[in-house]
């Protein structure tokens, strides 16, 4: 008898919860948004917390983790004192690629930038294409990196605002509906040559010195104007906090503005500093791969 009361209590309870929890969107219950992600990796664990201010990504990358598509990806990209990048699915082992892998291999989501998330250490942010080819600075669906970044100066500081304000200004100029042709004719020659680079077309080498100069002509042009803007657009400057943030604590600030930053590391920064001590080759992929070996969403502490 009080067997059968404990079962009926406890069948009440689970009962209860699952009433509760919802399916927010496809591969999303409500539940995950209450928890954490747990990154196992060859070099260790880390955690992140994603961020409510960024439910695009926040649940675009619950979904991913969801449905394992992060189990057995390689950190293909490595620098040390400025981030680690991961989250490629080509870069699985041969014969792991699964279905959920396929749907996933590459596809862009809104950019959801925030002006209090930055990019300070730990900083969980979605790689993307470059302004020329991607205008509207959308995230790239799978790929992030964390960020390990280093120190800045007042000094310093100030070159990296030059640098933002110069992006800023570039990325107005390219999205005027007067600079569309030129611009959709850019985005066509540079994915021509990431296809040659790539070898998924063979060409000469006459033609190939033919589109850098095409290229080379169009940004130049684009670069003027933005001369010009960054005379009459009114400048980004670090927040207070921010410069404080980075003086002191670190980051890649010359990615804000610039990039979505949608999560934070709580622990684990060890390990994030041990892949980035990895050797590399000459494109920063490490020599000896380092995968995350699964990905799962847990309950926070």
């Amino acid at each position: 008898m009080l067997r059968n009361l404990t079962l009926l209590i406890i069948g009440c309870i689970v009962f209860v919860f699952a009433a509760c929890d919802s399916e927010v969107e496809e591969g999303v219950w409500k539940s995950d948004l209450k928890k954490d992600v747990q990154l196992t990796t060859d070099f260790g664990t880390i955690v992140l917390r994603l961020s409510d201010e960024t439910p695009i990504h926040r649940n675009n990358f619950i979904k991913l983790v969801n449905q394992g598509v992060y189990d057995s990806v390689s950190f293909h990209r490595v620098i040390e004192n400025f981030l680690v990048q991961t989250g490629d699915v080509a870069t699985k082992p041969a014969g792991q690629i699964s279905s959920n892998d396929s749907a996933a291999l590459y596809y862009r989501i809104d950019a959801e930038f925030r002006p209090d998330l930055l990019h300070r250490r730990g900083a969980l942010n979605a790689a993307r294409m470059g302004d020329d080819q991607n205008p509207n600075r959308a995230s790239d669906g799978t790929q992030f990196t964390i960020i390990q970044g280093r120190t800045y100066t007042d000094s310093t500081l100030a070159l990296v605002e030059n640098r933002i304000n110069k992006w800023l200004a570039y990325n107005k100029v390219i999205n005027r509906a007067e600079n569309k042709a030129q611009l959709d004719e850019l985005a066509g020659l540079m994915d021509y040559m990431d296809a040659i680079y790539e070898k998924r077309v063979s060409t000469d080498s006459l033609t190939v010195a033919t589109i850098e100069k095409d290229i080379a002509a169009i940004k130049t042009r684009f670069d003027s104007l933005t001369e010009t803007e960054l005379t009459t657009m009114e400048l980004y400057h670090f927040p207070e906090a921010h410069r404080e943030i980075y003086k002191t604590e670190g980051g890649a600030a010359h990615l804000d503005q610039n990039y979505t930053v949608f999560g934070q590391v709580i622990s684990g920064m060890d390990v994030v500093d041990s892949i980035a001590g990895v050797e590399t080759n000459p494109a920063d992929k490490p020599i000896d791969d380092v995968r995350i070996l699964s990905a799962k969403m847990i309950g926070r502490k």
